[in-house]
């Protein structure tokens, strides 16, 4: 799973103010004004997310949290449209085909934005798993090898207690128009809250940056730096967290819905059909998405049955899962050898990926911890992108809370999609995509993201992984986990299922563990929609090679039809096919 949503949105909020370069200069060729447009679009996005272009590399906006206002939101909407009625001038038939790609993405993402808005989802602006009670991770992407760069950190620290107004102003707005989430998952948040609130603001999570400092600056310097950021937290930042945890508490989570599916909210039932196309990229209804899902979980459980059968199992199928969710083979008692086992499976995949791939991404990636703060919330694990400038590498991170539940045999499918061939190769080669505008390389749709990284679980084989049978069982109980999203999330979110029967049919399919299986239902429950598009986007891939396979027959090469996949970054299912049949036709 990647975490910044962003990347995988793309470009989420417009922007708007003076200067905006309008592509209305007859001067200029269209796909000069296109370009034109592109780039004031993304500086406005940087500006209007001042985090993520922190996340990214982008220091020029470090001082800052984003503008979180009901008004900020309107004047987005507003600008969004202007840009709509910008492309509009632009005649598509002068762009060559490169361009005629680029303008159909970037049109497509502001047209979705706009219909969008009338759901206002905005007006839940965190769940469980993130939002501003999080906020303080933010530091752990940030570098910090100047003075101003904890300068920086200190204007935001003392920004935020404005930042935390706004942001309750939304819950309040959202409590009393009804766009809140279920209180099932919104009960964790008062803890999260809590961890914020210290007595001595060097134990906050805020002062983390300050606990260490690059040799190259002064004592004077660090002696002033501590106090102001400790001045800010015990000042600021502590104050406006005990107001969230009382309006949290004495407000928002009494207003809570007691049922888990988005059909609760106003039109509901709409949204979750806009969910659906957006992150899947397609045209597909939840009721055909659920079907989809249906028959896949029983394709998958026939391998299954083969592995069962294959290792020699006396009982049944459920009696099998349990033994794999129970038997303490299976499992590691010590968080640090899990995260060894992890790192070295990644050590084992590395030097097999020149078989699979004619390009590798020039920036490495690490395998790190989940922050304890974060890990008994969160899934199995995330990766993080590197940042723009190249400064910080890719992350695998790896939750090791009770380590005594993580499966062994999970390790090997799990590293291949978060790590390589999965997530970081896609990702750092996409950014490496020079020839692209930068909504394109540092963009995407799930679809595409997680439906590759899905894709690079089954590489496993060709990479001689998964020679114990069980290591298989494990990577086929990933693919049935996001065969069975298709069924629970829809379940949910549109056939009104409660959250325990999504439960139920999970544990019934797959031999995740219950507490892993919880916190997957409660992250589905949290994010309509996003779930779908893992296992559309892997089979619309998988039909794709396929196909690829057949026509070419002796004449196909995976690493072409690989090449050609990752080549344009991350696109639509419906500009993938393009690709590959273009490719095909060539």
């Amino acid at each position: 799973m990647l975490r910044l949503a962003c990347l995988i949105l793309g470009l989420t909020l417009g922007a708007s103010g003076p200067g905006v370069t309008r592509a209305t200069d007859g001067d200029l060729s269209a796909s000069q004004r296109l370009h034109a447009l592109f780039d004031a679009e993304w500086e406005w996005t940087l500006r209007e997310n001042p985090t993520w272009a922190s996340s990214l590399g982008d220091r020029r906006h470090n001082g800052r949290w984003p503008d979180v206002s009901l008004e900020a939101f309107e004047r987005r909407h507003v600008h969004r449209q202007d840009v709509l009625r910008q492309l509009d001038a632009i005649d598509v038939a002068e762009l060559d085909a490169a361009d005629r790609v680029n303008y159909r993405l970037f049109r497509r993402e502001y047209e979705q934005d706009v219909e969008g808005h009338a759901y206002r989802t905005f007006l839940a602006p965190l769940t469980m798993r993130d939002g501003i009670q999080d906020e303080s991770t933010l530091a752990d992407a940030l570098p910090f090898a100047r003075v101003q760069d904890y300068d920086d950190w200190i204007a935001r620290l003392r920004a935020f207690p404005a930042y935390m107004d706004q942001t309750l102003a939304l819950m309040r707005e959202g409590a009393r128009t009804g766009v809140l989430h279920p209180r099932i998952v919104m009960q964790r948040v008062p803890a999260q809250i809590r961890r914020q609130i210290v007595e001595d603001p060097r134990e906050s999570l805020y002062y983390k940056p300050f606990r260490e400092f690059p040799r190259d600056i002064d004592e004077a310097a660090r002696t002033r730096l501590r106090d102001e950021a400790a001045a800010a937290i015990s000042g600021g930042v502590v104050p406006a967290y005990r107001r969230m945890l009382e309006f949290f508490e004495g407000e928002y989570l009494p207003a809570c819905y007691d049922e888990v599916g988005v059909w609760r909210r106003p039109r509901g039932q709409e949204l979750y059909a806009f969910e659906a196309r957006r992150f899947t990229t397609t045209d597909l209804t939840p009721e055909q998405i659920h079907e989809i899902g249906l028959k896949e979980v029983a394709r998958i459980r026939g391998e299954m049955e083969k592995i069962v059968q294959e290792v020699g199992w006396q009982g049944t199928f459920r009696e099998f899962l349990d033994d794999l969710r129970t038997n303490p083979r299976f499992y590691y008692r010590d968080a640090n050898e899990l995260l060894a086992a992890y790192r070295a499976v990644t050590k084992k995949i590395d030097p097999e990926l020149t078989k699979l791939f004619k390009r590798l991404p020039r920036i490495p990636y690490g395998v790190d911890a989940i922050p304890e703060h974060i890990a008994p919330d969160t899934t199995t694990a995330y990766y993080r992108p590197p940042s723009a400038d190249g400064l910080r590498a890719g992350t695998y991170f790896v939750n090791l809370y009770r380590p005594e539940v993580r499966p062994k045999y999970e390790i090997e499918a799990l590293s291949l999609h978060e790590s390589v061939p999965g997530h970081h190769l896609q990702i750092a080669l996409a950014m490496e995509l020079e020839s692209l505008p930068e909504f394109r390389r540092y963009g995407g749709y799930t679809a595409f993201v997680e439906g590759w990284a899905l894709y690079a679980e089954r590489l496993g084989e060709e990479m001689g992984l998964y020679e114990d049978p069980y290591s298989k069982f494990g990577q086929l109980t990933y693919e049935m986990w996001r065969a069975v999203r298709l069924v629970v999330d829809t379940g949910m979110h549109s056939f009104r299922w409660p959250r325990q029967r999504a439960i139920d049919y999970f544990q019934e399919h797959t031999a995740k563990t219950l507490l892993d299986i919880e916190n997957e239902v409660d992250r589905y429950i949290a994010w309509p929609g996003q779930a779908l598009a893992y296992k559309i986007g892997e089979l619309k891939i998988r039909e794709l090679r396929a196909r690829a396979e057949e026509a070419l027959g002796e004449r196909f090469d995976i690493r072409e039809f690989h090449d050609v996949v990752l080549s344009s970054g991350a696109v639509t299912l419906d500009v993938l096919e393009s690709n590959v049949a273009e490719w095909i036709e060539q």
